[in-house]
């Protein structure tokens, strides 16, 4: 029997700070997040973030917290009930961080006898700290527990039609009447993570990810992002004058990938640019990064710089068409244990 297990980041269990801590530390402390040597990565989250971040981003997931739980969570269980009504095999959710963890899903779906797990991890570019992780950490956990169980993994989806079509007209129903700039704001990595990741060892984040083909590319975060913004501004038939590609979320004081986005915030609007539509397009469903760090303090920042008018576009989040994408990818993997 075959079944269906979407993977998410994950999200504290409360807003409490002990939760928030708890899920920090499984967060941070992952080698594939920050990729320290054990001794100096727990000397960095344990003895440093950890007496100070938890207090505050509890007081950020506060302010998106729904009477459901976590957006993210909230939202990936409502793609899961949608895609359910669309497949006749079961469909769970994992969270790489917290729970429902990637175990208790794994468990979930074998106790419902399936043996041949389709695994989705929810993000459209590849990366290390996310789709590796996850990858990895399913990978631990069937060995350990599950080794009768076969799992095939859907790829990075960044540049299908299907998912850029999508993304496109959700953007384009969304983008309002009078805008002078579209800011794509995707998840920053350090840049350390790019050359990690480069099979080829000859990427200098520069001319490779704009080259039609290169090796590296399955595996560059940076080539993915710019190739789904490229797509969807062609999708939509806007200039590209007209469009922004920034990176946020940094952390610490290593090289991040830029421009950064709340840097880029703080510009924009001495360039001329006073009405102000971005979207995040390395989340499919709305989170404290988006939520908070985007369409609160990133409007702020906007705003305080001169600019006038900051239209946040929401992620795909449980929308129809996009659960139709979820569905025909899933289906597409489900296809190989047929010639395995």
């Amino acid at each position: 029997m075959k079944g269906i297990l979407l993977v998410n980041l994950g999200s504290p269990k409360s807003t409490r700070v002990e939760d928030v801590k708890e899920y920090l530390d499984e967060f941070l402390m992952d080698e594939k997040v920050i990729d320290y040597r054990w001794f100096f990565r727990s000397l960095l989250v344990q003895g440093i973030i950890l007496r100070t971040r938890p207090a505050k981003s509890a007081e950020a997931y506060k302010t998106v917290w729904t009477d459901e739980g976590s957006p993210l969570i909230v939202i990936t269980r409502q793609i899961q009930q949608k895609l359910q009504k669309l497949v006749d095999i079961p469909v769970e959710i994992g969270m790489r961080y917290s729970e429902p963890s990637i175990e208790s899903g794994i468990r979930s779906l074998t106790e419902k006898g399936v043996k041949e797990i389709v695994l989705f991890p929810l993000y459209p570019q590849y990366a290390m700290s996310t789709t590796e992780t996850v990858v990895d950490k399913a990978e631990e956990v069937r060995k350990k527990h599950f080794p009768n169980v076969r799992i095939s993994y859907v790829q990075p989806f960044y540049n299908r039609d299907i998912y850029i079509d999508c993304l496109a007209e959700s953007i384009r129903e969304k983008l309002p009447e009078n805008y002078d700039a579209l800011q794509f704001s995707y998840h920053g990595v350090p840049e350390r993570h790019i050359y990690k990741t480069d099979p080829t060892n000859t990427c200098n984040l520069n001319d490779c990810c704009s080259r039609a083909e290169n090796p590296s590319h399955q595996f560059c975060y940076r080539h993915q992002c710019y190739k789904t913004t490229e797509l969807v501004i062609e999708k939509l038939d806007i200039p590209r004058e007209k469009t922004v590609v920034s990176f946020q979320s940094r952390l610490g004081k290593d090289k991040w990938m830029e421009p950064y986005t709340d840097e880029t915030l703080d510009a924009l609007p001495k360039k001329g640019v006073k009405n102000l539509a971005i979207v995040c397009p390395a989340f499919v469903s709305d989170c404290l990064e988006t939520l908070e760090e985007i369409s609160v303090e990133g409007r702020d920042d906007f705003l305080h710089a001169g600019g006038e008018n900051f239209h946040y576009i929401p992620c795909l989040n449980d929308e129809d068409r996009w659960i139709e994408v979820v569905k025909t990818l899933c289906e597409e993997k489900l296809n190989d244990f047929y010639f395995v």
